[in-house]
């Protein structure tokens, strides 16, 4: 059977990269009507949003209607496709770091992204950073890869949020992580006997003694570098979405690109 060449879209994903996630993405039901635009079409669009910060109703012209491409990205997002995509690679690149297959610590962490027209009254206002917004709760392994996103207001407590990343963790991991970092936001009891109940331990990393400006916490630093990494993705600079499935879900499309270019990366140069 003669294929189609692939379009040139302005994005740099490979083909290298797309033979990898294809898989994920173009699995049908049997009694699924034919598609109208191509798999890849409409995940290159997706890309290129999350990437170049573009609204969902301004894709270049060689993209699919923007209707296609935002109904596609949020079959996906619901179907977890991209969770997969981040999770799968985790196994090959933690034999890489010779380490085990499931991560047995993680690292909770929050962003505060600053609202939009778009997020609505969704949105809310932290007083201690002064700013109106949208915190994403996530949690990584010591690795750095993400096991685990949670959005909610800016006004959110740090504490309430432990019980759905506990969960999540524990889920993505089958059960492995015991033990969790986390900074001075989860501190009580509370939090720590929430997390007792699905398995984790706390342990609040704290600064060593008054200090001012950015200190690298040991362990900590890792969630930090993450950010920073997910932050060349000008979307998620702020909270441009009505849902906040679709922020987390953008956020592991993030964060699948960034670990599939670690795993090309790692088999290209295997001897």
């Amino acid at each position: 059977m003669e294929t189609k060449p692939r379009k040139s879209y302005p994005t740099d994903v490979t083909d290298d990269e797309w033979g990898f996630v294809a898989p994920y993405l173009t699995l049908m039901r049997p009694d699924a009507p034919e598609r109208v635009y191509d798999a890849c079409e409409t995940y290159y669009a997706s890309w290129w949003i999350v990437r170049a910060s573009a609204p969902w109703r301004l894709p270049p012209t060689s993209f699919p209607p923007w209707q296609a491409d935002y109904q596609q990205a949020q079959r996906w997002f619901g179907a977890g496709c991209f969770d997969d995509m981040v999770h799968d690679p985790r196994v090959p690149l933690r034999w890489a770091a010779g380490r085990p297959d499931d991560p047995t610590a993680a690292i909770f962490d929050r962003r505060t992204v600053p609202s939009t027209l778009e997020s609505g009254t969704r949105a809310g206002y932290d007083g201690h950073k002064r700013k109106k917004g949208s915190d994403i709760h996530l949690a990584v392994d010591t690795l750095d890869h993400l096991l685990a996103v949670h959005v909610t207001p800016a006004n959110a407590q740090d504490r309430a949020q432990v019980g759905e990343l506990a969960e999540a963790v524990r889920e993505a991991t089958r059960e492995n992580v015991d033990f969790a970092f986390v900074d001075q936001g989860y501190t009580g009891a509370a939090p720590a006997t929430t997390a007792e109940v699905h398995g984790i331990e706390l342990e609040v990393v704290k600064p060593p003694g008054a200090n001012r400006g950015f200190v690298s916490l040991p362990r900590r630093w890792v969630v930090e570098r993450g950010l920073a990494w997910a932050s060349r993705f000008r979307r998620l600079a702020r909270d441009y979405e009505r849902l906040p499935e679709t922020v987390a879900g953008l956020l592991f499309v993030a964060f699948a690109c960034l670990m599939l270019q670690q795993l090309i990366r790692m088999v290209t140069q295997s001897p």
